[in-house]
């Protein structure tokens, strides 16, 4: 009879540690090889940004001067940049020509810029969250209105 008990035992452990043995198995597995990194697409990041046509009276983009700011980290890079603001209605449009609500958003974007890298904006997916970063800095300084898009006329680092 003991001898029957110690091989269950014996059965059940071996069992128990081959299942362990597994599912540690499988877990290093999902965290490394079969890992995939999330696909970026233009449409998901722009989703916070989009707005239902509806609300949309046609284009509405206002050009903001020419930005030369110089970039984070070494070697010391710049980069020249036209932003143009495609904003959802007339009076953000307004809102935006005001004197106060330009010039902070200028500085919200000179910010911005100054805290990336050439290596940050050099892919498109950079280009596309410094897009998503600008559509929030600058709704973040106006109080009417919304900026819909941003469009680059002129991206030219060096």
């Amino acid at each position: 009879m003991h001898s029957k008990i110690k091989s269950l035992l014996l059965g059940l452990f071996t069992l128990m540690n081959l299942g362990v043995l597994g599912l540690g198995s499988y877990w290093v597995y999902m965290s490394t090889m079969g890992y995939e990194n999330p696909s970026i697409t233009e449409t998901s990041l722009r989703s916070v940004a989009s707005l239902p046509e509806h609300l949309s009276e046609g284009p509405m983009v206002y050009t903001m001067d020419k930005f030369i700011v110089n970039l984070s980290g070494q070697p010391k890079r710049t980069i020249r940049i036209q932003v143009n603001l495609d904003m959802i209605s007339a009076e953000s449009f307004e809102s935006i020509m005001d004197t106060e609500n330009r010039a902070r958003a200028r500085d919200s974007i000179v910010r911005l810029l100054n805290d990336k890298t050439f290596d940050e904006l050099e892919t498109i997916q950079g280009k596309l969250f410094l897009k998503d970063k600008i559509v929030q800095e600058v709704n973040r300084v106006l109080k009417v209105g919304l900026v819909k898009d941003v469009y680059f006329t002129d991206f030219v680092m060096n």
